[in-house]
């Protein structure tokens, strides 16, 4: 709806008075809304809130009175109506012929929620699109949820602005694994930590620029261990996220159809800005780029190189360590899970990057964003070639104890626990450590003698 908007400069909102009660019931049906009170029943004479067929009678009504108008210069959404324009000029016109219109079918709108000839303002919970900071203020002071209703809820708030925050479901995976059949509500520091990140990226969400048709789509996709995400753009400048917990049968995907499942799922989430002509996509997956070229295809890949070549495309290999948004933001938190849930402190590394040797240096020197001798820094964590960078403490001894001996381990030797980590995480004389800890493992020693 909102991307209708493209190019617009000025706009108006009106907001209708009590939308639902300037449609008058049809006469002979007022005994259908009958009310009890201490005094007897009551009927409406106008239409109440709470009637089944009540909003889609009010929004009919509204596409019939502003029939001409929308998709031209007007979007209207129940009582609200945002008039939109390029020129002050035909700004003023447009805005003329919506009132007559209004006011030929008797409808009024609430002056104290009207906003005039302003380039600027809040619609449906945007602001341009961005994110109504009344809306993000809602999330910021949510209390820890204490049950799975108001988990529930809160992440029902915060999944309506989910297209502001890039890897949305890789970050909200431990709050719903709170969700599934069977499991008791348990809120631990995996969900608290998802929790709290939700809450800063909403908070600090980006501002997404409204598609130009004019211009060429570009996106990335990519595959994390339990979720894919995408980012839309046009000129370096962000259009649309996406992000999908990936089910439990796509788990079991390999590493190939994983990727191609994010392009798929990526290309049907925006394949009414990609359809018309043709985009570019970007990915570091080098495979992809060979697909059409396969001569034999099961099932599954048939059907979706099927739907893929019904677009006009062009992909472009990108490395790895190019790919930052949609790589690195996704990536540092698949170990999470292939992993036990304990190691879910990570958070708390941000700050001991400031006193470790070895990292203080690139904290005190780099930007956001910015890669400096082979780091990057995101979101307040250190990488190196897309891993997680470990400053000196606990941490490094926790990540030690569960590649070596954890659940999903078995008291592999030096070699294999180094290959547990090394391509997930990093430290220098990582092998050093990773050898002294093994050597000391107490079950190790017993099982040898």
């Amino acid at each position: 709806m909102l991307d209708e908007l493209s190019g617009s400069i000025i706009f108006s909102k009106v907001d209708l008075c009590s939308g639902y009660h300037q449609i008058r019931m049809k006469l002979g049906d007022e005994w259908k809304t009958a009310f009890k009170t201490k005094f007897g029943l009551y009927e409406w004479l106008v239409m109440p809130f709470g009637l089944t067929n009540a909003p889609s009678t009010f929004m009919r009504l509204m596409i019939e009175v502003l029939r001409a108008f929308i998709g031209k210069f007007v979007v209207v959404y129940f009582n609200d109506i945002l008039i939109y324009n390029k020129s002050l000029h035909k700004h003023m016109d447009h805005l003329r012929a919506v009132f007559d219109a209004l006011r030929a079918s008797r409808l009024f709108g609430n002056i104290e929620k009207c906003t005039f000839c302003t380039d600027r303002v809040s619609f449906l919970g945007y602001v341009g699109i961005e994110v109504d900071e009344a809306k993000v203020q809602a999330i910021r002071s949510w209390p820890t949820p204490t049950t799975i209703s108001q988990m529930r809820s809160f992440h029902a708030l915060a999944g309506f602005y989910r297209c502001f925050v890039p890897n949305f479901s890789t970050i909200a995976a431990p709050l719903n694994e709170l969700t599934k059949k069977g499991v008791a509500f348990h809120w631990g520091k995996p969900q608290e930590d998802a929790f709290n990140l939700l809450k800063d990226k909403l908070t600090h969400a980006p501002l997404l620029q409204l598609p130009d048709f004019g211009k060429t789509f570009e996106f990335e996709c990519d595959s994390s261990g339990v979720a894919i995400g995408g980012v839309l753009m046009q000129k370096n400048k962000h259009v649309a996220y996406f992000s999908e917990k990936l089910s439990d049968p796509v788990l079991n995907y390999s590493t190939y159809d994983k990727e191609l499942y994010a392009l798929v799922r990526s290309l049907e989430t925006w394949q009414h800005y990609l359809w018309p002509k043709e985009f570019v996509i970007h990915s570091d997956h080098e495979s992809l780029k060979h697909i059409t070229s396969q001569v034999k295809l099961n099932r599954r890949h048939t059907k979706w190189v099927e739907f893929i070549e019904s677009f006009s495309y062009v992909i472009k290999h990108k490395k790895g360590k190019d790919n930052v948004i949609v790589n690195a933001l996704s990536r540092r938190y698949t170990m999470l899970f292939q992993l036990d849930h304990r190691i879910f402190g990570l958070e708390s590394i941000k700050e001991q990057y400031a006193y470790d040797e070895d990292f203080k240096g690139i904290m005190l020197h780099s930007k956001e964003g910015r890669t400096w001798d082979k780091y990057v820094i995101n979101d307040g964590f250190v990488f190196r070639a897309n891993r997680l960078c470990i400053p000196v403490g606990s941490v490094r001894l926790l990540l030690l104890q569960e590649a070596h001996g954890g659940r999903l381990m078995g008291h592999f030797g030096a070699k294999k626990t180094e290959a547990v980590l090394s391509p997930r995480f990093f430290w220098p004389k990582m092998r050093r450590d990773v050898e002294r800890f093994v050597s000391h493992c107490t079950t190790c020693q017993m099982a040898k003698s």
